[in-house]
């Protein structure tokens, strides 16, 4: 069957691999072959995601770059770039106060009940995730899809194409944690474990791209 994998990469990225480090050396058209059905006949891989900022990272920016020069080196996978923006906001402190790393009590006078904090937001990647998947589904292009990611926010695409276009969206998610709104909306629901992870990596070089030292 002919198919099409739409992978939200930052989903991927904090579900599966940040605290996994030996594993973000990850090679998409690997991971899909090991998983997905056998007649499984991947047309193309969407991978979504956005520029990192160097105000959370330095480095990050770097190695992202490296990783997205490796993806490149096959043909099967598209890159599609979002948004990713650091901003400063006011936000409401919880009460009691609390410290990490942990403090006793705070000699701060009068307790503040705002402070100013760095967030970091990727916009816009899921969106387009979303919309083409449903712009696919609409132009046959695939006979069976596949969406990797364990977010809320793409159950409404999902249940249109299985429901409305009468097509098979394999659900393929980051972990295990359960999401009613999302799994029911999928004809099958699959889960990435360590061991898809362990086995879907890229050799350590590829060519002039190699693997960063900090993911080995």
């Amino acid at each position: 069957m002919d198919t099409i994998v739409y992978i939200d990469g930052f989903n991927l990225y904090y579900r599966a691999l940040k605290d996994n480090p030996q594993y973000k050396w990850l090679d998409l058209e690997a991971l899909c072959k090991n998983i997905l059905p056998s007649d499984s006949n991947i047309k193309q891989i969407n991978f979504y995601t956005a520029r990192l900022s160097s105000k959370i990272d330095k480095d990050a920016p770097r190695r992202q770059q490296i990783y997205l020069s490796a993806l490149g080196t096959t043909d099967i996978v598209k890159i599609t770039l979002g948004e990713f923006k650091v901003r400063d906001k006011f936000v409401k402190l919880a009460e009691p106060l609390t410290f990490s790393p942990r403090a006793k009590q705070s000699n701060i006078s009068p307790k503040p009940r705002f402070v100013k904090v760095s967030v970091a937001e990727e916009k816009g990647s899921d969106v387009k995730l979303g919309v083409h998947l449903v712009r696919d589904g609409f132009l046959k292009r695939y006979q069976r899809a596949v969406v990797i990611t364990n977010d809320i926010d793409l159950a409404e695409p999902i249940k249109i194409v299985k429901e409305e276009l009468q097509v098979e969206v394999i659900l393929l998610k980051p972990d295990g944690q359960a999401l009613a709104t999302l799994d029911n909306n999928a004809s099958r629901v699959m889960v990435i474990d360590s061991k898809n992870l362990a086995k879907s990596q890229f050799a350590d070089n590829l060519g002039k791209i190699s693997r960063p030292i900090e993911w080995k």
